[in-house]
């Protein structure tokens, strides 16, 4: 019936019940588990009291005020190192909406299930034979699910357990996670229920009291999820997204220029559904959610002829206040700025020569361009044109990468100019780039001969020449060295499809 439950959970629960306590799987991992899907993390709660269950289990530790307590396993996958165990409990009054006043331990497991969040996550699963001894022994499951969580898992229903309101006024966060939950689960979207939804929009305002932390890992799970711009949408649908980046509805329903077919805010979540589905890092979805984040404030006329001057030095200053108050690090705020600021770098083919690309890649930073080439393809794509990267773009990825790669240089040899002098006893000349050319040539058809002493013979040997056998040696040399930097550049060529 249900996938294979861990030994160390069993073993656990088996423990529980020897010393006469209840014990029940619950949670995001009995969902996970009726879903035929692996739980990244288990839960375990149980009639025992926090002192009953640390003499049990005495590896543990527990430093919350929830009384839940963590048994550490000894098992070789992280995700069962260790084992969350909670006793039943209810919470009364949440003053600040987000922690319970005080929290007060219950007999039932009912009680504790009628005060989860989300009828999904509010079943129970008890194995009533933890302790197999036979091992062609199947488990046996009771399953405890009083709020049809099930049958909300069967139809794709998101509903919240009991009174909306009262949940979303414990902890507003809730909101979110419904939302999150809506578009996570799977690559389907989950259907938020009519009362929930309808609570969540008269309630958004309590997220006020949120701390941006909570709000900020929320949001970033819808965003990092297939359906991260569907995510967006609710939540601007349901009236929270005012509440998180409110400038992005600064956008909606504001129409762009001859240059586009789609309205600001529709551009920015076709962009970032496309980053979603290539599944581009957390700091391309970011910037490509946000990148033209300064359009509305920089619009000018009105009609195709409209004009957004500057919108991404705007957009930039407003994507570090956005990403600031929602309090990422430091160094992803800079990350996202830099691509935020830089997404409408300018490039044709021919056009635009390697200074210019050398000059982007300082502002931009070498470790960034890849990403910022993808916020770009993204950008294409949420315009509505058919290619993510065409061939100028692609030609730019060749240009990145020859401006950027190490020129074969007489200054890889570990014999230079100066060493040339002291052997030979020479002053500066000529004679000195002949040689050191000739030896260039010897060591990219042969780099082992790149050591000290060859090189210090073959100085020898150079020097005794005759200036016109030196000549013909050294522009043999030289021939060879072009041969192989066309064919390197062939190959970088070659390696993004551009002639």
């Amino acid at each position: 019936m249900f996938m294979e439950i861990p030994n160390e959970i069993k073993n656990i629960i088996s423990k529980l019940k020897k010393n006469n306590f209840e014990a029940y799987i619950v949670g995001g991992c009995v969902r996970d588990i009726m879903r035929d899907i692996e739980p990244q993390d288990w839960d375990i709660t149980t009639n025992a009291k926090p002192e009953e269950i640390g003499k049990i289990f005495p590896k543990n530790f527990s430093d919350n005020k929830f009384g839940t307590v963590t048994v550490l396993t000894d098992s070789l996958k992280k995700e069962l190192e260790k084992v969350e165990i909670t006793p039943y409990r209810v919470d009364e009054k949440y003053t600040d909406k987000r922690h319970p006043d005080k929290i007060r331990w219950v007999e039932t497991i009912g009680e504790d299930l009628a005060r989860r969040d989300f009828t999904i996550n509010a079943i129970a699963m008890e194995i009533q034979n933890a302790k197999i001894k036979n091992q062609n022994e199947k488990l046996k499951f009771k399953i405890i699910d009083l709020f049809e969580g099930r049958e909300d898992l069967k139809n794709k229903i998101i509903r919240v357990v009991g009174k909306a309101e009262d949940r979303f006024s414990e902890d507003a966060l809730r909101m979110l996670r419904g939302v999150r939950f809506s578009v996570t689960l799977s690559p389907k979207i989950w259907r938020l229920e009519k009362n929930t939804e309808e609570a969540i929009k008269e309630n958004a305002y309590l997220l006020q009291f949120i701390s941006k932390e909570r709000i900020r890992d929320e949001i970033m799970k819808i965003i990092m999820s297939e359906n991260g711009a569907r995510g967006i949408e609710i939540l601007r649908r349901l009236g929270l997204l005012k509440y998180i980046i409110p400038e992005l509805e600064e956008g909606f329903a504001v129409d762009q220029n001859k240059h586009h077919i789609y309205q600001i805010y529709q551009h920015n979540l076709l962009s970032l559904n496309y980053s979603c589905r290539k599944k581009f890092s957390k700091y391309v979805r970011l910037a490509t959610l946000l990148h033209d984040i300064g359009k509305p404030r920089t619009k000018a006329g009105e009609g195709v002829d409209s004009t957004f001057y500057n919108h991404e030095i705007v957009g930039a200053q407003m994507t570090y206040q956005i990403l600031s108050r929602l309090k990422f690090p430091k160094k992803e705020i800079d990350k996202v700025v830099k691509l935020v600021r830089h997404h409408l770098f300018y490039y044709n083919v021919g056009e635009v020569g390697d200074s210019s690309v050398r000059r982007l890649l300082r502002k931009t930073g070498s470790e960034n361009i890849d990403e910022l080439l993808e916020v770009r393809q993204s950008d294409r794509i949420g315009s509505g044109v058919p290619k993510a990267e065409p061939y100028k773009l692609r030609h730019l990825r060749y240009l990145f990468e020859k401006v950027s790669q190490d020129p074969i240089s007489v200054r890889t040899l570990k014999m230079s100019g100066n060493d040339i002098m002291d052997v030979l006893q020479i002053k500066p000349g000529q004679k000195i780039g002949q040689i050191l050319d000739c030896l260039l040539g010897q060591v990219l058809e042969e780099p082992s001969k790149n050591d000290r002493t060859y090189l210090g013979k073959e100085i020898e040997r150079l020097g005794h020449l005759s200036d016109k056998e030196l000549d013909v040696l050294t522009k043999s040399a030289r021939e060879y060295i072009d041969k192989i930097e066309t064919k390197k550049d062939e190959m970088t060529k070659k390696k993004y499809w551009v002639g």
